[in-house]
């Protein structure tokens, strides 16, 4: 199985930048978006449909906002949209699809962009943390690709210093972020990758993708029973429909 995530700012404007022949050219098996900022009957899906896939999407209520969506070759065996708690499922933030072995899903977490939504970010976090922990109970094979909004570890933003004040690598964020994965799953790209100066999202500003000037805030995060199943894990920087690029993992089972 190969998986990819990929926030696509906008399923519209990547589109127009080529985005369906790069994911025909990809062959994945299934693919997790963020921010398509676009309900289901605004998008031609039947690009996705010709490439054989089964599409799922669960859009925000504000238009042109947020919104996440699963294409899949194989039929899951159930489609869960939202998480059932009211204000994360208003923004349309979680997507999951279960299959016989997998489970997975599609997060975008909120950006801390101004103290209100700083305050929404830590809320959402703590409510998402208590969802995933009861989840697991029912469902151990959990991968979960998405838009966390946090950079882990200094290694996963190129000026840890300047940015410790940062929305998106302050301390208390970094520390859930540690802590709901040590609570159950696996960085699966730091599992085969540990250099540096491997990012996922760059500002538009000042030319910071041709400078590598970059951030690791998209995760494909893989609950440990699944550990021995992944078999590759990477970061795709050639892709350019969008300020982030995809990541990717393959699992056998």
């Amino acid at each position: 199985m190969k998986l990819l995530s990929y926030n696509v700012n906008g399923i519209r404007a990547a589109l127009n930048k080529g985005f369906d022949s790069w994911l025909a050219a990809t062959q994945a098996d299934i693919i997790c978006i963020q921010e398509t900022k676009a309900l289901e009957e605004q998008v031609d899906t039947s690009v996705f449909e010709k490439l054989g896939y089964y599409h799922y999407w669960f859009s925000a209520q504000k238009k042109g906002y947020s919104g996440v969506a699963i294409f899949s070759k194989s039929k899951p065996n159930k489609v869960v949209y939202g998480s059932g708690i009211d204000h994360m499922d208003y923004e349309g933030r979680i997507l999951r699809l279960d299959f016989d072995q997998v489970s997975v899903m599609s997060l975008y977490l909120p950006s801390g962009t101004n103290p209100e939504r700083l305050d929404y970010k830590f809320q959402f976090m703590d409510e998402f943390q208590t969802y995933i922990d009861q989840l697991k109970k029912e469902i151990p094979n959990l991968i979960i690709c998405g838009d966390y909004n946090i950079c882990h570890q200094p290694i996963d933003i190129h000026d840890p210093i300047r940015n410790k004040n940062v929305s998106g690598f302050l301390p208390e964020e970094r520390a859930w972020l540690d802590q709901f994965i040590k609570s159950g799953f696996i960085d699966s790209f730091r599992l085969f990758n540990p250099q540096p100066h491997q990012y996922s999202w760059w500002s538009y500003r000042a030319n910071a993708r041709n400078n590598n000037k970059g951030w690791r805030i998209d995760y494909a995060l893989v609950s440990e029973p699944l550990q021995a199943s992944i078999t590759r894990s990477f970061i795709l920087p050639e892709a350019k429909h969008s300020d982030h690029c995809p990541v990717g993992l393959e699992l056998k089972f």
